[in-house]
C-alpha cells in the first residue's frame, strides 16, 4: 500500500502514529503566570541532545480558551520553564485522566489525585512519585506547518531520579516499566531490555 497524506489513506483510522512507534510520553507539568497548575501527557516527545541535555515535545491541537494552542505551551510562553515527568506503567490511569480537554482553571494534579511538590531549580511543580523528573528552561518554541503545531525545546537544568530505580549505579527502566504510546488508543510498556555493542566499541 502507498498513499499521499494529502490524498487520504482510505483506512478506518489514520495509520501515521501507529507507524512511528513506540513513542515515549512526556508528562509535562507547567505553572501559569497566575499560579495555576497544569499537567498533561504528550507522546510527540524525546531527548534531542546530550551537552547540554535537551528535550522537546510537540503540541498539535488547540483549546478555545488558549489562543491557538493548549495550556502547556501557553504557560511555557509566559514563564519560560516546564518539567518533564516520566510515566511508569503503574501511573497509566492517572496519566490518562490528565489527558482530558479540561478548562485552563482545572488543576490536573488535584483532579487525578496526583501528589506534587515544587521543583528545585524552576518555578513549577513536579510529580512526586514519578521515576524521574527533568526540570527544564525553555530554549525555543518553533511553530511547525499546520494550524496549531508547536515544538517546544528546553534545556534540562535539574534531574530527579527515584532511588528504587537506580540499580548498581544504573537507571534501570525495568524497575518501573516506562509507558509508551502506540497508534490509535494503544499503549505499551517496557519490560524486556537487551544490549548491543556498536562496532569499534
Amino acid at each position: 500500500m502507498f498513499y499521499r497524506p494529502e490524498d487520504g489513506h482510505g483506512l478506518p483510522h489514520n495509520p501515521f502514529n501507529a507507524i512511528v512507534t513506540p513513542r515515549p510520553i512526556g508528562w509535562i507539568s507547567t505553572r501559569g503566570s497566575d499560579g495555576s497548575e497544569n499537567l498533561a501527557p504528550y507522546s510527540f516527545f524525546n531527548a534531542v541532545a546530550y551537552v547540554p541535555p535537551q528535550v522537546m515535545f510537540a503540541s498539535t491541537s488547540a483549546k478555545p480558551d488558549r489562543d491557538g494552542t493548549k495550556d502547556s505551551v501557553a504557560n511555557i510562553r509566559d514563564t519560560g520553564v516546564f518539567c518533564v515527568n516520566v510515566v511508569e506503567y503503574a501511573a497509566r490511569d492517572v496519566m490518562n485522566v490528565t489527558s482530558g480537554p479540561w478548562d485552563k482553571e482545572v488543576d490536573e494534579f488535584a483532579k487525578a489525585g496526583i501528589e506534587r511538590v515544587d521543583c528545585d531549580t524552576i518555578a513549577c511543580s513536579r510529580v512526586v512519585n514519578a521515576p524521574a523528573n527533568l526540570e527544564c528552561k525553555l530554549t525555543q518554541i518553533v511553530q511547525l506547518p499546520g494550524e496549531a503545531n508547536f515544538a517546544v525545546f528546553g534545556e534540562v537544568i535539574g534531574v530527579h531520579m527515584r532511588d528504587d530505580c537506580i540499580v548498581d549505579g544504573v537507571f534501570d527502566v525495568t524497575t518501573f516499566q516506562p509507558l509508551a504510546r502506540l497508534g490509535y488508543k494503544d499503549y505499551t510498556h517496557v519490560k524486556d531490555v537487551f544490549s548491543l555493542t556498536r562496532p569499534g566499541e
